[in-house]
């Protein structure tokens, strides 16, 4: 059962929540942009605009998850074996069973509704195809899977950047970070080619290292509230501009989630929600919301991509954006809150559900 935790820290509780909501709303995003088909006569409607900015701010989501697990397990004394041993276990555990959940309802819901056709065969093989298909990324609605094979990079990673963080001056991790902005601008906006497998695994660990910087830095530009306000809207200003610049060779310019842009809004709300004398003294009925929200968050992450698939398919939405958006934010951030924190109340199952 989910135990309510005083030492939590609010900030990191409202990072993680706001992480949670902006993955949803960019999946939510996503979703609505395929169902209204944008061209580019509808691409400068109201609508179109806001698809614009939400596909591309919304993807803050990852870097904070991963400059969150950087900033509460760096630097810090623990055992390998002990971290791999409580560590693994809580994002795998979670990971199989709601694979496995989500692969019941794939097959149970294409044989009783055959025409929403997950699947469509149901032999005994076909059957563990799901499942397989379902941790592999492949399946419907499982596509959102590859952040637990990132996040287990990057634990994989944390003994290595632990040993070379732990006890080290700032400055020295300044370095690192100097070196890794260089190579995220290389890599995601100069397009400069290097082995997928290799990004896979440098990317996600700068960003668990810059959140642990960010955490501990002294240095006044992150932590002054303004500073961190004109790190989110400049960047958002700029990747506006540049999306409608380029309109006419491609509908939507979509930024990589580890562009730099992405990287400098995130460090913006980080260091806003960590310097916010408002933002960390809500009112307590907020203050418990939002903590409720973020130890479902995992959960969460692991259910709402396909609630929202299967609530896409048999409403069938084309009511209008608005009306269709909400339904969709409803489905896959409302509703997936319920059902683990509904869950995280029954003994002996919270470890499998993905609280924190």
């Amino acid at each position: 059962m989910v135990n309510d935790n005083s030492k939590r820290v609010f900030y990191f509780d409202a990072l993680r929540a706001i992480a949670i909501l902006c993955v949803v709303l960019l999946h939510v995003t996503g979703h609505l942009g395929e169902i209204m088909n944008y061209d580019i006569s509808t691409i400068y409607s109201l609508s179109g605009a806001f698809e614009m900015f939400a596909i591309n701010f919304f993807k803050i989501g990852i870097a904070l998850f991963l400059m969150l697990s950087g900033a509460l397990l760096l630097g810090r004394d623990w055992d390998v074996r002990s971290f791999f041993s409580k560590r693994i276990p809580r994002i795998a555990k979670p990971f199989l069973f709601w694979s496995l959940v989500f692969s019941i309802i794939l097959i149970s819901t294409s044989y009783f509704i055959p025409s929403i056709h997950f699947v469509n065969q149901f032999g005994i093989m076909d059957m563990l195809g799901v499942f397989t298909d379902t941790l592999l990324c492949r399946a419907p609605g499982s596509a959102v899977y590859w952040f637990f094979w990132m996040i287990l990079g990057v634990y994989l990673l944390m003994p290595i950047a632990n040993r070379l963080i732990n006890g080290a001056d700032l400055s020295k991790v300044e370095y690192f970070l100097i070196i890794w902005t260089v190579y995220i601008i290389a890599v995601y906006s100069l397009m400069i080619p290097i082995p997928e497998a290799l990004s896979f695994f440098i990317s996600p660990i700068g960003f668990a290292v810059l959140g642990y910087y960010l955490r501990y830095t002294e240095r006044k530009m992150f932590n002054n509230s303004f500073a961190a306000m004109l790190l989110i809207i400049i960047p958002a200003i700029v990747m506006m501009i540049y999306s409608y610049s380029v309109v006419d060779t491609k509908i939507m310019f979509l930024f990589h989630r580890y562009s730099i842009l992405v990287m400098t809004e995130a460090i913006g709300v980080f260091c806003l929600f960590k310097n916010s004398s408002i933002l960390n003294n809500p009112k307590d009925n907020i203050k418990k919301a939002v903590s409720s929200v973020a130890m479902c968050s995992y959960g969460m992450y692991l259910i709402h991509s396909q609630i929202i698939m299967v609530t896409r398919r048999i409403l069938h939405l084309s009511f209008n954006f608005t009306v269709d958006y909400i339904i969709l934010f409803i489905a896959g951030f409302i509703l997936s809150w319920i059902i683990i924190y509904i869950l995280a109340k029954l003994p002996l199952i919270d470890e499998y559900i993905g609280v924190k």
